[in-house]
């Protein structure tokens, strides 16, 4: 028997029961509900459930690693119960654009993996023909902006070039991520430059008849294409009634959104605090709670918290100017206690937070066969949690690089206390044994 873990509320398919898991060679050997083995690992009270998955995180590394970079995004991973995350393809140098682009990025990661790591490729102008060697090399699937994406090596594509890109994604069966904003002329387009310290300037610049937009446009390439497509970090509500139409017509697509859109509102947002500051921008109340009750009806697949970070200068956070700030949100290592505090707050269940925030987000991946759930064959990832314990965030207990964060101060309920990836125990209560357990995960042929 390899090493046995014992838990009073384990997260089987069944529900939550006592039960012991053995693991061996960092899989999932057996299952013994409602059994304490002898020499097991007592959890006691702790849920153990599958480890969280974030396939929407920006790493920046190769090239701008003074950001963030793989060591420390994915220690934080750790300490939050995130066992697996895929990096976008951009605000790394280079672009992962290229095949030859992505063999660099998966150099400079090699033994600074704490949890496992998969990675989208990137659509911009005039590598359409680059589709099927990225997708060859192993990324996971495509992600691509509408809009300038703020790093002018990855540059927003057009309709055109979709319509080149996408057939071979849709013969790969692997999704088309899309930042979905279409610039239009409007009248508060400039008011944020004319206002630069005012939030209520910043989200007029920045309308959800953007959203509104793009989405419309996506439905009907989706349509058109037949590849799957996925709207990420969704903001606006309102288009959520075309999203549902057309996901009832079995078109192939789906919608994610983050922990800062279901937590905060615009209402409340002070000026001068670029810290709240991200594209889509954080919309109103009406807004949120729309996209809660989304995410409790199964209109969106899952949360991700769209983790970018970037050093406090780029933020302005000296000089409180959101026109010129770097837009984005780090929250990487507490989007499970962030979201489960939602999640308690509209009367969802830890099993609502184990399919939002893992088992989905596997079977989008194409990983559904050995993550997201605690079955036998299945990787060890796992998270051990206490649901009923709540901490205040401070500044101290951050590990991302950049201890930024709009959620400083709120009262959280969601402890982590261990996490294991591949078997191998990463965060145990403040420590982190056995560096560099993660594993690099390539796309797996059919």
């Amino acid at each position: 028997m390899g090493e046995a873990i014992y838990s009073q509320n384990v997260l089987l398919p069944a529900g939550l029961r006592p039960a012991t898991l053995e693991i061996k060679d960092g899989k999932i050997a057996a299952i013994h509900p409602e059994q304490r083995l002898s020499g097991a690992l007592d959890l006691g009270t702790l849920v153990l459930m599958p480890g969280l998955i974030d396939s929407h995180v920006h790493i920046n590394e190769p090239g701008r690693t003074d950001w963030e970079g793989m060591l420390t995004a994915t220690r934080a991973a750790a300490a939050g119960g995130i066992t697996t995350l895929v990096d976008m393809p951009l605000n790394s140098l280079p672009v992962t654009t290229t095949a030859a682009n992505f063999q660099e990025k998966l150099q400079s990661v090699k033994g600074k993996l704490q949890v496992n790591c998969g990675f989208w490729g990137g659509i911009v102008p005039e590598n359409a023909d680059q589709m099927e060697p990225l997708l060859e090399a192993g990324v996971l699937g495509i992600k691509a902006f509408l809009c300038h994406s703020g790093i002018d090596e990855f540059p927003n594509v057009t309709e055109g070039d979709l319509r080149k890109g996408m057939p071979a994604i849709a013969r790969a069966g692997v999704p088309l991520l899309v930042h979905a904003e279409l610039v239009a002329d409007h009248p508060h387009i400039n008011q944020s430059k004319a206002q630069p310290h005012s939030y209520a300037a910043w989200l007029a610049s920045r309308p959800n008849s953007w959203e509104d937009e793009a989405i419309g446009l996506m439905i009907r390439l989706c349509h058109e294409t037949g590849a799957r497509t996925h709207i990420v970090h969704l903001a606006s509500a309102s288009a959520l009634p075309m999203l549902r139409t057309a996901r009832a017509a079995g078109l192939p697509l789906t919608v994610e959104t983050c922990p800062h859109y279901l937590w905060f509102f615009a209402e409340n947002i002070p000026d001068g605090q670029p810290v709240y500051k991200c594209a889509p921008p954080i919309r109103e109340k009406s807004q949120r709670d729309a996209l809660r009750e989304a995410l409790k009806s199964g209109e969106l697949d899952f949360v991700v918290t769209d983790h970018s970070p970037a050093p406090a200068e780029i933020k302005n956070l000296d000089t409180g100017n959101l026109a010129e700030a770097w837009g984005g949100i780090a929250s990487v290592q507490f989007s499970l206690p962030i979201t489960w505090t939602i999640l308690r707050e509209m009367g969802m269940q830890v099993e609502d937070l184990a399919k939002l925030m893992s088992g989905n987000i596997a079977r989008f991946l194409n990983l559904g066969h050995q993550k997201g759930a605690l079955q036998v064959g299945q990787d060890a990832d796992l998270v051990a949690w206490d649901p009923e314990e709540a901490f205040i965030l401070q500044k101290e207990m951050i590990e991302y690089r950049h201890p930024i964060s709009p959620y400083l101060g709120s009262k959280l309920f969601g402890t982590v206390h261990k996490t294991w990836v591949n078997g191998k125990l990463v965060y145990d209560e403040g420590v982190f044994p056995n560096p560099g357990s993660g594993e690099i995960i390539l796309r797996q042929k059919s």
